[in-house]
């Protein structure tokens, strides 16, 4: 692990060495402290690019922050039957602590940490005109891992006291080898780490300029405020929720595909698809770079992937008849299964936010709050099944008519394990699973307890 944290900074550094011609006789990466190179505006760009690129990674944004939270939240509407055995322990949620997927999560989300720390500390040295930016940006890219972090290997905010119960180390310097970054530090608080991603999310949001053709592939004040409404749904701040999610949709920057099928395209094997109009941020993936894990784990053979992950009829029986969303299943063969075909395309963008998931927060808040803010539950939840060619729905009398609609809508994105988890809904197995059950959060890697004695291992494990 240690040799992977290694390579990941020598790559980072070395992308940023590159734009100084004058640099060629230096210490190794290893050896020396990473801010070091860092010398000019360029320099600490390419630092920045290269912390989006190691975003992108498979155990990341690329898409295994949500496939190991599907298989975790997995019950009879999914099934694992791939070979990986990290994947069949997180699946059958008997995690032991040398999993090799949950220790790759940890390594690679704090070495991406650094990357950004070391471009906030170098801010000095950027040009005025892309300060903001730059900050913005390494801001957003902290708070989003600490969120994702948070979640798999702390307690939700829900489950017992926050401010007792523990999340993850809050490394806000750069390091320079992954022994600094574990030895010296413990476990904050879920509280802690909440706070600090929130304060990482509004400065981004207030340094990060609106969507343009030039922020495309990066994050913006969009990005930062749907990242944000996120976050205090899983805190059960509604208001600030419905807030949020109100100022991203009435920012006129995105707006719904026409259909479901057009917000995950599928153009031919090969074919580089970039985002869509209602992507608010997504990991970017090419031949070149990125990776796409769901089409790996869900997509079957004959697109590229292994078709590891299928839906069971129990699931598709959910949706309503002419739910146009059920186009987006193909049947195994079998009878009794299916492959999702959401994500067919090798080099499609990996989802990370999207406005169809703004509109059911606001409607999800503003029926707990009874308010209308934006509009009312009813008008956001007709616009969604308005879309996927559902009649209209004239009130909504439960919470779980949201819910529902979340819950397909948001099909294999992630977010089924964080829902349940805020809801207090247990995971439908014989026995049931209850939302708050040590089995249903990630353990600190065994690597990680072995050179860190100030590490407190997790509830069960």
């Amino acid at each position: 692990m240690k040799n992977i944290y290694y390579k990941i900074l020598l790559i980072t550094s070395a992308i940023a060495l590159g734009s100084c011609g004058d640099q060629l006789n230096l210490e190794p990466a290893q050896s020396i402290d990473a801010t070091t190179a860092l010398k000019s505006s360029k320099d600490v760009q390419a630092t920045l690019i290269g912390a989006y690129s190691n975003l992108e990674g498979s155990d990341l944004y690329g898409g295994g922050f949500y496939v190991y939270a599907d298989l975790l939240a997995s019950a009879s509407d999914i099934n694992f039957f791939g070979t990986f055995q990290g994947l069949s322990q997180i699946a059958n949620k008997a995690i032991p602590i040398n999993n090799n997927f949950v220790a790759n999560t940890w390594l690679n989300a704090y070495a991406t940490i650094n990357s950004a720390n070391i471009v906030l500390k170098s801010l000095n040295v950027v040009n005025p005109v892309d300060k903001s930016r730059v900050e913005g940006e390494a801001k957003f890219i902290r708070g989003a891992l600490y969120f994702e972090l948070v979640k798999l290997f702390g307690k939700s905010w829900n489950n017992g006291n926050p401010s007792i119960n523990l999340g993850v180390p809050l490394i806000l310097t750069p390091t320079s080898t992954v022994e600094d970054a574990s030895v010296k530090i413990g476990r904050n608080t879920v509280a802690q780490v909440y706070a600090q991603v929130i304060n990482d999310l509004k400065d981004a949001e207030s340094f990060l300029s609106k969507p343009s053709s030039v922020t495309y592939f990066y994050a913006t004040t969009g990005a930062a405020s749907a990242l944000l409404s996120r976050v205090y749904l899983t805190q059960g701040d509604y208001a600030k929720a419905r807030d949020a999610a109100n100022k991203v949709i009435t920012s006129g920057a995105y707006k719904l595909t026409n259909t479901y099928a057009d917000a995950f395209p599928f153009t031919g094997q090969g074919v580089r698809i970039f985002n869509t109009t209602e992507d608010i941020f997504a990991a970017q993936v090419s031949e070149q770079s990125g990776s796409n894990a769901l089409n790996t784990y869900y997509a079957s053979s004959s697109v590229g992937g292994r078709g590891d992950i299928e839906m069971s009829i129990d699931f598709l029986n959910t949706y309503e008849p002419n739910d146009d969303r059920l186009s987006l299943f193909t049947d195994d063969g079998s009878g009794g299964y299916s492959y999702s075909n959401k994500f067919d395309n090798q080099y499609g963008n990996v989802k990370i936010l999207r406005l169809a998931e703004m509109y059911l927060t606001r409607a999800e808040a503003n029926f707990i709050l009874g308010t209308s803010v934006g509009a009312s539950p009813e008008s956001d939840i007709n616009r969604i099944r308005a879309r996927v060619n559902l009649p209209p729905i004239s009130s909504i009398t439960s919470i779980n008519q949201i819910l529902d609609e979340r819950h397909r809508e948001l099909a294999f994105e992630g977010q089924w394990l964080t829902d349940y988890k805020r809801t207090n809904t247990s995971i439908a197995l014989s026995p049931a699973i209850p939302s708050n059950s040590p089995s249903l959060v990630f353990p600190i890697p065994q690597r990680e307890i072995l050179v860190n004695d100030k590490l407190v291992q997790n509830e069960g494990y």
